[in-house]
C-alpha cells in the first residue's frame, strides 16, 4: 500500500521550491550526461552549460547529438562535447570511457540519464541481454566502473574535499516491484514470456539498487543518488501503445521540470549530503521503495553485473 501511495503522490507533485537559478557557478567542473541529446538529458546539459560547466554529451547517435549541441550553443553560448556511447554494446561503453579518460583526468559529476522503455520484446543488446536492463543497468554499471578513477581523482584534488557525484535516473517504476528476476536479464525463454513493461520495471528498480550499493561501497569517495524525475512529455514513451501514450500524456509534465531533480542532486551544495538518497519530483528528498535498501539484493545484483561486464573491464 505504501508503494502505491508513493506512486500516486509523485504523479502529482507540488510546485518546485528549487530551480535552475539555484545552481551555483560550475566553472572548473567536468561533467558527463548520458543520453543528453534529448529530453531531460538535454535540459540538464542546458542548465550545466549556462552555469559554466564543461559538459560531455554521451549519446548513441552522432547526428542527433551534433544537432542538440548546436541548439544548446545557440541557447547558452557554450558548447557541449560529443562522446559516442551505445549502452547496448559493452564494447562501445569501454571505448567511450577510454576516449573520455584520454581527455580528462577528473570527472566531477556523472549523470546516468539515458534509458529506454517498453521497447519490443525481440530487442536485445549486442551481448544478448534484455534491451532495457542491458541499456539502463548493465551499460551504465560498466560505464561507472570504468570512470571511477576519474571520479575519485576529482574528489581527491578538491581543495574543499568536495566529493564527486553520480546521479542515476530511475523512475516511479521503482515502486512497482520488490525483486529482480535474474533469469530474465539475459535473453532466454523466461524473458521471452514477459511483457515489455514487466521488463522495464526491474531495469528502473535495478538502477536504484545499484545506486544505493554504489553509495554503500564508495560513500567515502563519492556521492551516489538515484531519483524519480517525474512523468514527463518526452520521447521515452515512443514505444507505448496509443492508449498508453494518451494516458501517460494526461498525467505528465513539461520536460524542463523533470531535469530539476537530477540537477539538484548533482549540483546543489546540500547535495553533498545526499549519499544513498532517493529524490522525487520536483527536486525533493523522498522515500524509496524499501526493497531497494536490502543489502543482500544489492550485493547479489552487484555480483551479477560484475560477472556480466568482466570481459570489458
Amino acid at each position: 500500500m505504501g508503494n502505491l501511495v508513493s506512486t500516486i503522490a509523485q504523479a502529482f507533485p507540488p510546485k518546485p521550491k528549487w530551480g535552475v537559478d539555484d545552481i551555483p557557478d560550475l566553472s572548473g567542473k567536468v561533467t558527463i550526461v548520458t543520453g543528453g541529446n534529448a529530453g531531460i538529458g538535454k535540459e540538464t546539459i542546458k542548465a550545466l552549460l549556462a552555469h559554466n560547466a564543461k559538459v560531455y554529451m554521451a549519446s548513441r547517435s552522432e547526428d542527433k547529438a551534433k544537432a542538440a549541441i548546436a541548439d544548446l550553443k545557440a541557447a547558452t553560448g557554450r558548447e557541449a562535447i560529443f562522446l559516442k556511447l551505445d549502452l547496448a554494446d559493452l564494447k562501445s561503453v569501454r571505448v567511450c570511457a577510454e576516449e573520455f579518460l584520454s581527455k580528462e583526468k577528473e570527472l566531477h559529476i556523472l549523470f546516468l540519464n539515458a534509458g529506454v522503455m517498453a521497447c519490443p520484446i525481440d530487442w536485445v543488446t549486442v551481448q544478448k541481454y534484455d534491451m532495457q536492463f542491458g541499456t539502463n543497468v548493465i551499460g551504465h554499471f560498466l560505464f561507472t566502473q570504468l570512470l571511477l578513477p576519474a571520479l575519485f581523482a576529482a574528489t581527491q584534488s578538491s581543495p574543499s574535499h568536495e566529493k564527486a557525484r553520480v546521479v542515476t535516473t530511475s523512475s516511479s517504476a521503482v515502486y512497482a516491484i520488490n525483486k529482480i528476476s535474474f533469469n530474465a536479464i539475459a535473453d532466454g525463454p523466461q524473458r521471452r514470456r514477459m511483457s515489455p513493461f514487466s521488463l522495464y520495471y526491474p531495469s528502473k528498480f535495478g538502477n536504484a539498487v545499484v545506486a544505493r550499493e554504489l553509495a554503500r561501497r564508495y560513500g567515502d569517495k563519492i556521492v551516489s543518488t538515484s531519483l524519480n524525475p517525474g512523468n514527463l512529455r518526452s520521447n521515452l514513451g515512443q514505444h507505448l501503445h496509443r492508449i498508453q501514450h494518451k494516458l501517460a500524456y494526461w498525467i505528465s509534465y513539461d520536460v524542463p521540470l523533470g531535469a530539476l531533480t537530477q540537477l539538484r542532486a548533482g549540483t546543489s551544495p546540500e547535495g553533498a549530503d545526499f549519499n544513498g538518497k532517493f529524490l522525487i519530483p520536483w527536486a525533493r528528498i523522498g522515500e524509496p521503495n524499501p526493497a531497494i535498501k536490502d543489502p543482500k539484493l544489492g550485493e547479489k545484483l552487484w555480483a551479477y553485473l560484475e560477472n556480466a561486464v568482466k570481459d570489458y573491464m
